[in-house]
């Protein structure tokens, strides 16, 4: 589903990532492993649309991202939760996940004006709502409340359901457990096994880099920018370099 070919990134003079090639087939989880400042979130970013490419080339399916706005990487079907959630606090739960779908109601055409009524009787977008509500039955309890005062856990909930409310077939994640307990943290990762199964496909960062291979099925080891091992969940939870450097000499 994605293929990034050879993508190099600079910070003006600082290149942040050097000739990056990855691919991610459809229907996997795919996670990225590597220290802070290793490139990830970065090259996330340029998936997306986030930040413009020096070189190289990223596509989706049969269609180019390279050069693409965010806002029309959405459209076609890539969903982003950014690092740190970045939800809407001042606003409801309701208008939170409203807001996850203006892409869909920016393909209509639709004046700013009319977009409420449109929402509520959308078929496709009340279904993305009762999706999110049946995997976060706690945000159907929430719905009115300000994001804001959300616990960390449900902040993470309302992101993932805010990005899954335009419809992607590829879901883009920064660190979803950052911050969370433990517990909420497994409950998170079982989500994405869970939405994988479902068909999603998932591209993820996670600094519990054991758990995220336990759920993946495949992943990537980023170094100062490049991409310096790759291969199976199995295979890297049993390679020596990856577990002294990222997982633990005790991990079984």
């Amino acid at each position: 589903m994605l293929k990034v070919e050879k993508v190099t990134v600079a910070y003006g003079r600082a290149t942040a990532l050097r000739e990056v090639s990855l691919v991610v087939n459809d229907g996997e989880i795919v996670t990225l492993i590597g220290a802070n400042g290793a490139g990830k979130t970065t090259l996330l970013n340029a998936v997306s649309g986030g930040i413009p490419l020096k070189s190289g080339a990223i596509w989706l399916d049969a269609h180019k991202l390279s050069g693409l706005p965010l806002h029309k990487t959405v459209r076609l079907g890539l969903g982003y939760v950014p690092e740190g959630r970045q939800i809407f606090g001042a606003m409801s739960v309701m208008d939170n996940l409203t807001m996850g779908s203006y892409s869909l109601c920016a393909q209509n055409r639709l004046s700013a004006l009319g977009y409420i009524g449109w929402f509520i009787r959308r078929p496709s977008v009340q279904s993305n709502l009762e999706l999110v509500f049946r995997l976060f039955p706690i945000l159907r309890e929430r719905l009115n409340q300000h994001a804001g005062s959300l616990s960390g856990g449900e902040q993470q909930m309302l992101a993932i359901g805010r990005a899954l409310m335009s419809s992607p077939r590829m879901l883009l994640l920064d660190e979803p457990s950052l911050g969370l307990a433990p517990t909420l943290v497994r409950e998170i990762l079982k989500l994405l096994a869970r939405l994988r199964d479902e068909g999603l496909t998932i591209l993820l960062i996670e600094q519990d880099a054991t758990a995220a291979l336990k759920i993946a099925d495949r992943g990537y080891v980023m170094e100062r920018g490049r991409i310096t091992i790759e291969g199976t969940a199995r295979e890297l939870l049993g390679d020596d370099r990856v577990r002294q450097a990222y997982l633990g000499k005790a991990v079984a």
